[in-house]
Formats: C-alpha cells, sequence, structure tokens
C-alpha cells in the first residue's frame, strides 16, 4: 500500500497484520481524493479510526496543511506512527498530531475541513448512531465527511448529515465511500 498521489506519491505505508484495521486501498483513496480536488489543498484533516493512516497522510501529500490522527488499537498506532515519521522527510513543514485514544471522548480545539472516519464495519453496524453523533460534535457546517462502510450501509433516517456523493461497486460487503455534509 503506499501514497498515490501528491509530494509524497509511492511513499510505502506500513501496515500491522492484525484484524484490528482493514487499511483503505489504493482505487478507494484514488476515487475519494479524485471527488475532493481542490478542497484537499490547504485542509485541516481529521482521521478518525486511522489504521495506517492513509487517508490522512494522502491528504497532507495531496496538500493539506495539517492532519490529525485517532487509533485506539496499540498495534495498528506503531505503524501509524512510523508512517506519520516517515511522511515528515517529504512534507516537513506539516503539522500532525496521532492521539491514542477512544474517538468518542475526543474533542478538539481545531475546526476541521475534511474528516475521515474508516471504522470497522462491526463497529458501524453496532453503533452507527455513535458514530453519527461523534463525527456530528467535529464537525461544522463547511466540513467534508467520508465515511467508509460496507455498500449495504445507508444513513439513517434523521440522520443530521447531507449525503453528497457515494462512491464504490455496488456489492455486498464491498467498501463504500459516503461523502456527507453535516446540517446545522
Amino acid at each position: 500500500m503506499r501514497i498515490s498521489g501528491g509530494i509524497a506519491r509511492g511513499f510505502s505505508l506500513k501496515s500491522q497484520k492484525s484484524n484490528d484495521t482493514r487499511p483503505a486501498t489504493d482505487a478507494a483513496r484514488q476515487a475519494i481524493f479524485s471527488s475532493l480536488a481542490d478542497s484537499v489543498v490547504g485542509a485541516k484533516v481529521l482521521d478518525i479510526f486511522a489504521g495506517t493512516g492513509s487517508y490522512g497522510l494522502e491528504a497532507l501529500s495531496r496538500g493539506a496543511v495539517s492532519a490529525e490522527f485517532i487509533e485506539i488499537s496499540a498495534k495498528a498506532l506503531s505503524a501509524l506512527k512510523e508512517n506519520v515519521l516517515g511522511i515528515k522527510k517529504y512534507l516537513p513543514n506539516t503539522y500532525t498530531k496521532v492521539h491514542s485514544c477512544d474517538c468518542f471522548k475526543f474533542s478538539s480545539e481545531n475546526d476541521f475541513d475534511i474528516i475521515f472516519a474508516d471504522p470497522p464495519y462491526d463497529f458501524l453496524r453496532d453503533k452507527a448512531k455513535n458514530i453519527l453523533d461523534m463525527l456530528y460534535k467535529n464537525a461544522n457546517p463547511n466540513t467534508l465527511i467520508i465515511l467508509e462502510a460496507p455498500f449495504e450501509f445507508d444513513l439513517p433516517d434523521g440522520s443530521p448529515f447531507e449525503l453528497k456523493k457515494r462512491l464504490g461497486k455496488k456489492s455486498k460487503g464491498k467498501p463504500t465511500q459516503l461523502i456527507m455534509r453535516a446540517v446545522f
């Protein structure tokens, strides 16, 4: 798995072999960043359920000015920290911060332009409302939110989000990426 575009294109991402993470594929990231286009340049990014950090690191490579990562798995944190240190060789002037914490308890003073969330699918199925509430808490009216989910996932009725675009193939269990904005 590599960074697919921008200054750090080709940078290999470290990944821990475990069931704790499901790294976003290169193809999925390319589709998302093609859809986001210039909105990444100058953006402040939050990568929740970061795993390897592929979404946040890809955003930095493509011109984001900062990225914060939230991950609780000790195995994933090791690879994430290595990846963040490695990308700094290409992008020494970007701000990065890794938070080793429960994302539901995370609170930031920062105003994020883009939030990526790639939760475990079982977790999303069991705690969708909690995840959506946490995303809403960290968003503002201008924040783009990208949620990776299984294709059969739909936003529940009464969701505080407006779906802007859905990416991915229509196949059960395959990933889809929902590009959304919070409605305030």
